[in-house]
């Protein structure tokens, strides 16, 4: 295979790979920050909020560790019917 000058664009590796935060996907890991927050802050729970964040944060770093795109997963496994069951 022979390549064309001019047609060639280096691709980063940092543009194919998902935005982690702390080891927890992006979204689900401002979810559940935000979800602590508002028991520590808004509800004055504090003990209650530091345990939402500590044990999301821990199960979503867990999960995405197997694979990282998790969230996507369940969400379209959540929106197929269980008729299509073989």
């Amino acid at each position: 295979m022979t390549s064309l000058p001019g047609f060639e664009v280096p691709l980063y590796r940092s543009l194919t790979d998902p935005i982690l935060l702390g080891g927890a996907p992006r979204g689900i890991a401002i979810l559940n920050g935000t979800l602590a927050a508002a028991l520590g802050l808004g509800l004055r729970l504090w003990l209650v909020g530091l345990i939402v964040w500590v044990v999301g944060h821990a199960l979503a770093a867990a999960a995405a560790r197997k694979d990282v795109q998790f969230a996507e997963v369940i969400s379209r496994h959540a929106r197929h019917p269980g008729s299509l069951s073989c």
